[in-house]
């Protein structure tokens, strides 16, 4: 099993231009000892976690009596975004069954950039939430436990995602996982994307009308079909639609659609602003100049995420909750 916890996931400037969520590391040891407590429980062998500067790791090992053998990963951290991404590298290499992530969506965007293959378990801990699960940590390890130990099958517990991928002159620039977004401002900033009169035009793998943030404005928009499953594109500005979206927590706020389209698996759909920022899954990521072509795409590498529902009952039909060994014989 792997472990990474993001000890800056939901800190960003949403805690203070909204009600955003916020949790602090104490209670991210807190779920991280709840999940220890399920991985142990299902018979997990060894469990590699992600060192942190906030040591949220240590702190949760610290005198917990797990059969389990526990070790952190030999890196170098330099308490930014590129620790988590080069820890589920190393860990995909290591052979991990499945890997448990504590943040938001910004944490799981880097986590599935390095990680392949490596089936995942998404906890919330961070502002906008729309891909990892609001899941109590005692569960998150229990269904991540039986994953990582070939107790279910992974055909009916684990299912394929989809990525938003952005390509800049005909490269591969970036990822996201729920949302990109082409802001008029032209500088990173404070990265969070909480102001919606700044953004230009929003391009959504996973439109949740049930989400906080710039997904819901998407799922909003009306989609039957095919077009239900997949993704949207929309151009904000005056036009025939507005929809009340809440657009960060405790936000709900009229959004005017010039115009919208659906987008599905292979569909590559120009950015038209320059300049601007581009940012990935509520972050402002990087700059795009006047000289440079940026088109962006839905594409079907996306991660590899448990169902904990699915998991958890398939474990439960196979006996793995079942202890016999002081039944009558």
């Amino acid at each position: 099993m792997g472990i990474i916890a993001n000890p800056a996931a939901g800190k960003d400037i949403r805690r203070l231009v909204a009600h955003g969520r916020f949790v602090p590391n104490e209670e991210k040891v807190n779920v991280l000892r709840r999940i220890l407590a399920g991985l142990d429980a299902t018979g997990v062998e060894r469990i590699v976690i992600m060192p942190d500067a906030a040591q949220l790791g240590r702190a949760a090992v610290l005198r917990a009596e797990l059969d389990a053998s526990v070790e952190f990963l030999e890196m170098t951290i330099h308490a930014e975004e590129d620790d988590s991404y080069r820890a589920s590298q190393l860990m995909a290499e290591m052979g991990v069954g499945c890997l448990i992530t504590l943040g938001g969506d910004g944490t799981n965007r880097i986590v599935a950039k390095g990680s392949g293959q490596v089936p995942l378990v998404p906890v919330s801990t961070g502002t906008n939430n729309v891909f990892p699960a609001m899941v109590e940590g005692t569960i998150a390890g229990l269904a991540a436990g039986v994953v990582a130990g070939g107790r279910v099958d992974p055909a009916k517990t684990v299912a394929d995602h989809t990525r938003l991928e952005i390509h800049v002159d005909g490269e591969l620039r970036d990822i996201a996982l729920v949302d990109l977004a082409v802001s008029k401002e032209r500088f990173v900033g404070s990265r969070a994307i909480w102001n919606i009169d700044t953004v230009h035009e929003l391009f959504l793998a996973r439109p949740s009308p049930s989400s906080i943030g710039l997904s819901a404005i998407g799922a909003h928009l009306p989609r039957t079909g095919a077009d239900a499953g997949g993704g949207v594109y929309a151009r904000l500005g005056r036009g025939d639609t507005t929809i009340r979206a809440a657009v960060a927590p405790g936000k709900i706020e009229a959004v005017p659609i010039e115009r919208w389209r659906p987008i599905h698996v292979g569909d590559r759909v120009k950015v038209t602003l320059r300049p601007c920022t581009v940012a990935l899954d509520g972050e402002r990521s990087f700059s795009l100049l006047e000289q440079h072509e940026a088109e962006v795409s839905l594409s079907a590498n996306g991660p590899r995420v448990v169902s904990i529902d699915d998991a958890l009952r398939e474990a439960s039909l196979n006996g793995a909750f079942r202890d016999t060994s002081g039944a009558p014989s």
